[in-house]
């Protein structure tokens, strides 16, 4: 189960990771929401964006995920600066994302069809989200891209969606052995799983200033 808890994020080790899940147009909707906020090499894949409803995902994908960051650490969100480096071509604008400035943190985003979540957290995060009607890729395809999905790495119940989430999950925080949690949002008809070593929380209303009046509390069903 998540681990609900009040009052600022700590910045200590061990404190609980915070996850957020929204609809693109909650995020889109908010004041705050203004893509100058990003960097200028997160605005050039923007500009690359050839489907509107796309461009709006990834730009409420990253948008949800300084939000967040900036509950973490404590900076105003326009001073946040994440990065993205991948080590196998060695070239900045992909890869995980992380933050320069906390490097001990671990930071995640997802966005799929009007849908977004974001997780930052001590260690490791990995967080994933799809719709219910999403159609997941064939099990055997899904065991040869992650051979983590295996007997004793997810729920015996799980279905091939849910089995899905929690994979790109412990993908995206690169450690197969990291604990997966995984959760239904009936309201927003969304899958998602985060992946993290210690604690987490989902975000209540009021722990996010600019998703103050948005409904970010769900209905929990971990597993």
């Amino acid at each position: 189960m998540s681990t609900r808890t009040g009052g600022p994020a700590s910045r200590r080790a061990g404190a609980p990771a915070l996850v957020v899940l929204a609809r693109t147009a909650e995020v889109l909707a908010s004041p705050a929401a203004d893509e100058r906020t990003l960097a200028d090499w997160e605005r050039s894949r923007l500009a690359r964006a050839r489907v509107p409803a796309r461009r709006d995902d990834v730009l409420a994908a990253r948008l949800l995920l300084r939000w967040c960051a900036a509950r973490v650490t404590g900076s105003p969100a326009a001073e946040v600066e994440l990065r993205q480096h991948c080590p196998d071509c060695d070239r900045a604008g992909h890869g995980r994302p992380f933050l320069r400035a906390h490097p001990w943190l671990g930071v995640s985003a997802s966005h799929a069809e009007g849908l977004v979540a974001a997780a930052v957290g001590h260690g490791r995060v990995g967080v994933d989200v799809e719709p219910y009607d999403r159609v997941p890729p064939d099990p055997e395809l899904m065991r040869r891209r992650f051979p983590a999905l295996s007997p004793g790495h997810h729920p015996p119940a799980s279905d091939d969606l849910t089995l899905w989430v929690r994979a790109e999950a412990r993908f995206k925080a690169g450690d197969a052995a990291q604990p997966v949690h995984s959760w239904h949002d009936t309201s927003r008809a969304a899958r998602a799983a985060v992946s993290c070593a210690g604690p987490w929380r989902l975000a209540e209303a009021s722990d996010l200033a600019p998703l103050r009046r948005l409904n970010c509390a769900v209905e929990v069903t971990s597993g």
